[in-house]
């Protein structure tokens, strides 16, 4: 029986994983991957060839000891595998299953930040905190989230499920589910299909040129109002002088 894949858009014949490599503790993290990535094509080839499933892969290590209160050996191996890698994720965070780092250079995912369930996260994306306060600091990402290349979401903050977040923002604030946020800071612009859509980069909508564009329409529509109107005439007769002052 075949492992099943998330319910994502896509119109490419997806690869059955073998059978042995279904009731590996990580096969729902290579079925994203092949469900995410056109390139995938073989899973020795993604088993072998991707950082983000390696990285994925050191962390659960390192997040099982950590959970069982086991000292340095967590920590190192966070740190070998962003030399090996250039993906840091503290051993504390927490992440759900499917999740799939793409590229993956320069993410960095603070201690007690929280992944949901089938999260694409491209690479340059930050996952972290605002200050040096302690307890929970770092964001909680909701399932099926999309979050774009060079992202950086800060402070304790909610992503929703369904949430994307567009290439280059600044996240500061909470994204509700179903929500589309760009910008820096980011805006949520939009609420759309994003269950069955993915994320457009291309198309994301530019909140700052879309304000711009509304004052200027405003501002269009009000001096036309102003060449429509009829202009009182004087003729001075009607303007009374002023008195001189002594």
């Amino acid at each position: 029986m075949a492992l099943s894949l998330p319910n994502l858009a896509t119109h490419r014949r997806l690869p059955t994983l073998p059978a042995w490599l279904q009731h590996l503790p990580l096969a729902h993290d290579i079925a994203s991957i092949f469900a995410n990535d056109p390139a995938a094509t073989h899973w020795l080839e993604v088993v072998c060839c991707y950082p983000g499933l390696h990285a994925i892969a050191a962390h659960r290590l390192a997040h099982w000891l950590h959970r069982h209160h086991v000292r340095f050996f967590p920590r190192l191996i966070s740190h070998l595998t962003r030399c090996f890698t250039g993906i840091e994720i503290h051993p504390g965070a927490r992440i759900g299953k499917g999740v799939f780092i793409d590229h993956g250079m320069g993410v960095v995912i603070g201690e007690t930040a929280i992944v949901g369930d089938y999260t694409l996260i491209y690479q340059g994306v930050t996952l972290g905190g605002t200050g040096k306060e302690t307890g929970k600091r770092h964001p909680t990402v909701g399932s099926h989230v999309v979050i774009g290349a060079g992202s950086k979401i800060l402070g304790n903050i909610r992503i929703g499920d369904y949430a994307r977040i567009g290439a280059g923002s600044v996240v500061l604030r909470e994204v509700p589910t179903h929500c589309t946020a760009v910008g820096i800071p980011s805006r949520n612009v939009c609420r759309c299909n994003t269950e069955t859509t993915p994320l457009e980069h291309g198309q994301l909508p530019d909140a700052v040129a879309a304000t711009v564009r509304s004052l200027i329409d405003r501002i269009e529509a009000l001096e036309h109002q102003l060449q429509t109107l009829t202009p009182t005439t004087f003729t001075p007769t009607d303007v009374t002088p002023l008195e001189r002052r002594p």
